[in-house]
């Protein structure tokens, strides 16, 4: 495993405790004859230091490494921001639950483990989501690591659509919409809808009703490598839209389809070695709480 030398920090935008952590990880990576780059975008300049401010986009292309501090939305934000190259993502947990920022904001020597070069390796599949027009033109497009989600826009009743996967009709479905998830995003918005919990390693899409008509409309596990495709009636496009890890929303226009398949490059994440992705789900979830064995 090679050394990370030059390390990218983002974090969650106007927190003052996010901030003061990059504080004190920034000044540790220095005193440790690390070259550190701060996301001009996220990082307050206060905080920044004496260390150079880039935008994030121009950030991807130069460290080895990005530590994201914050939640689990800051460490969405920037998969998306890393989609398209090699950079791992190490997260630093200063959110709530935090399924993918993992690591302590009190113990630098997690940090200090992984950029000597220990550290478990964890790759995890992305969505990409098209709005095509009725010449198979992309409209916009969006970059998912949890789910991208049909959900109703401006009014209490439910929605119609209907749902392909690789060309052959699934269902009619009507519903308050449809999450189309990743196995990371099994334990978000999925896991709230009923969804099943999907671990990491498996080449999967789920496929959730959120409040369907029918109560027989069950959840759906395909092939990671399938192609949803969502349909519905002009007179509806008005009242949807499509969220992207519900930070990045598409706008349907009369005619549009919704077309999401798997992202062609996944992100890397990065994890302290003593990480086990069952002892995240025991520690999140409360499984066995009061039933010692």
């Amino acid at each position: 495993m090679h050394v990370l030398q030059t390390i990218g920090i983002t974090g969650k935008p106007d927190d003052p405790g996010v901030a003061e952590t990059i504080v004190r990880i920034k000044d540790h990576l220095r005193a440790a004859g690390r070259e550190v780059l701060v996301d001009a975008e996220t990082v307050p300049e206060q905080a920044s230091g004496h260390c150079e401010r880039v935008p994030a986009r121009e950030l991807a292309g130069r460290v080895d490494l990005l530590i994201a501090v914050g939640g689990d939305g800051t460490l969405l934000t920037a998969a998306r921001t890393l989609a398209d190259v090699e950079v791992p993502i190490l997260g630093v947990n200063r959110g709530r639950l935090g399924f993918l920022v993992d690591v302590s904001p009190g113990d630098l020597h997690e940090i200090d483990t992984v950029l000597s070069g220990h550290y478990i390796s964890d790759n995890r599949m992305l969505l990409a989501a098209e709005l095509r027009d009725e010449s198979d033109h992309v409209i916009e497009s969006g970059i998912a690591l949890n789910d991208v989600v049909l959900h109703k826009w401006h009014t209490a009743r439910m929605i119609e659509f209907e749902a392909s996967i690789d060309g052959q009709l699934c269902n009619h479905y009507r519903s308050d919409g449809l999450i189309v998830s990743t196995p990371t995003g099994s334990t978000a918005y999925a896991m709230s809808g009923g969804g099943p919990i999907v671990h990491p390693d498996v080449d999967a899409i789920t496929l959730v009703p959120i409040c369907p008509h029918t109560l027989s409309n069950r959840p759906l596990v395909i092939n990671a490598g399938s192609t949803v495709e969502i349909r519905m009636p002009g007179e509806e496009m008005a009242q949807i839209r499509v969220s992207c890890d519900s930070q990045q929303n598409l706008e349907p226009v009369p005619g549009a389809r919704i077309v999401i398949r798997r992202h062609a490059r996944p992100i890397h994440l990065v994890h302290p070695p003593q990480y086990r992705y069952f002892d995240i789900l025991r520690a999140k979830l409360r499984w066995g709480d009061g039933h010692p064995v």
